[in-house]
């Protein structure tokens, strides 16, 4: 459809790429357009960090705070003992209250470089859905809530039908996920007055449930918004890699190996994630999406440096690209590679080759990293190694060792 919004978080969601589908444009913008609009994305706490995958939703909730509007990050305490089924071929793993606290407290600090928490009315909270899932009566529960729902219509969600239609097992408890995700909405315009309700458009049924319910239960209006789910031009699925996901946290996937994601970047991508993923005006984002040849390349540095100076921070955008430059341009070491730091009594006996590029993240497996070496992608020192049995000693190390796979991927191995 056309719409042609008069609120800036409308036509930021539609101008710069976000905007998948509405329960109702008009209704929304004008929300929007009255004053101050509190909305949510939750979060389950499946791992230590959110990964790239997760950053279109972050993204999301910044420029809802940027047009004047409150982003509500909503942390998955309590659905996380759940776990949502949406699109998954099997069920995830339950994992205990430690668990699950300990992931909630390293996915929090992946949201204070986009959006600034606070008390005021445009200030971001976060809030736990354990809150007020830990304590339901199930018999008050099903009496009050469960009777809003109807079996036959959640069976036709996409998200169940795609697990059915292959015979695959969906538990009761995972069927229990869509009715947890509804009530939160439910929760949260009661407790704080949000009155939108975003995330990827895998999760369109759930949203469009915890409309219908709040509008059910308390004649509430609410809203829900969803985004594409991205993939690379190349058909791959954002957040990704072969050697396993680009996490957020620095501690998990260095300020350098973030850089290098995004100036990786296809060339066709550019443009688009310049403006789903940065700052940047769109007119910008589309200049710089439209070079071609040798051109596209220096978009891509300003891609890298955008995005990893909103995580990271731009020091750490300046020293990522400068080492990078050291290791392209002058076939240096850089001085901001991942780097392995090995002991003395680690190589007394000397250390596989195969054992250094998987430590190194360079292969994800022993049989990656044999693979690599055979078919003449991995280099030590910039020489091309063809001994998959090689062993490196303590002499072999006396100075930093430079491990390369393929062309762009580099690390740094010491000793001491």
């Amino acid at each position: 459809m056309t719409y042609h919004p008069k609120s800036d978080f409308m036509r930021v969601m539609m101008e710069r790429g976000f905007l998948a589908d509405c329960t109702d444009y008009q209704a929304l913008d004008e929300a929007f357009a009255r004053g101050v609009v509190p909305g949510y994305i939750g979060f389950d706490a499946t791992a230590t960090s959110l990964h790239v995958g997760s950053l279109i939703q972050i993204m999301m909730l910044r420029w809802l705070q940027k047009t004047g509007h409150k982003p509500i990050v909503l942390m998955g305490g309590g659905t996380t003992k759940v776990g949502d089924p949406s699109f998954r071929a099997d069920e995830r793993p339950l994992l205990s209250n430690e668990q699950i606290d300990s992931n909630i407290a390293g996915i929090k600090r992946a949201f204070a470089p986009y959006v600034t928490f606070g008390d005021g009315p445009t200030d971001a909270i976060m809030v736990n859905n354990a809150d007020w899932l830990d304590g339901l009566n199930y018999l008050g529960f099903l009496r009050d809530i469960g009777r809003h729902f109807s079996i036959n219509r959640m069976l036709s969600f996409d998200s169940v039908k795609s697990r059915l239609d292959r015979e695959q097992s969906l538990s009761f408890l995972e069927f229990n996920y869509m009715i947890l995700q509804a009530y939160d909405f439910l929760e949260l315009h009661r407790r704080y007055g949000c009155l939108l309700q975003m995330g990827g458009s895998d999760q369109w049924g759930n949203i469009v449930n915890g409309v219908d319910l709040t509008r059910r239960v308390i004649d509430g209006e609410v809203f829900g918004l969803t985004s594409h789910l991205l993939t690379t031009s190349d058909g791959k699925k954002m957040g990704k890699t072969a050697n396993g996901a680009v996490w957020l946290n620095g501690d998990l996937f260095s300020a350098y190996a973030f850089w290098q994601y995004w100036r990786n970047t296809t060339d066709a991508d550019v443009g688009r994630f310049l403006k789903l993923y940065t700052d940047l005006p769109v007119e910008e984002c589309d200049r710089l999406g439209a070079l071609s040849g040798a051109d596209i390349n220096a978009a891509k540095i300003v891609l890298a440096n955008a995005v990893t100076t909103l995580l990271h921070g731009a020091e750490a955008a300046a020293a990522a690209e400068a080492t990078a430059r050291e290791v392209f341009e002058k076939g240096g070491v850089g001085d901001d590679l991942p780097t392995v730091h090995l002991t003395a009594d680690e190589v007394a006996d000397g250390i596989g080759i195969v054992q250094l590029i998987v430590r190194a993240g360079l292969a994800a497996s022993g049989k990656d990293a044999k693979r690599l070496i055979t078919e003449g992608g991995a280099k030590m020192n910039d020489e091309v190694i063809t001994d998959t049995g090689l062993r490196l000693g303590a002499g072999d190390l006396a100075s930093a060792v430079k491990l390369t796979a393929g062309r762009k991927r580099h690390a740094l191995v010491t000793l001491g």
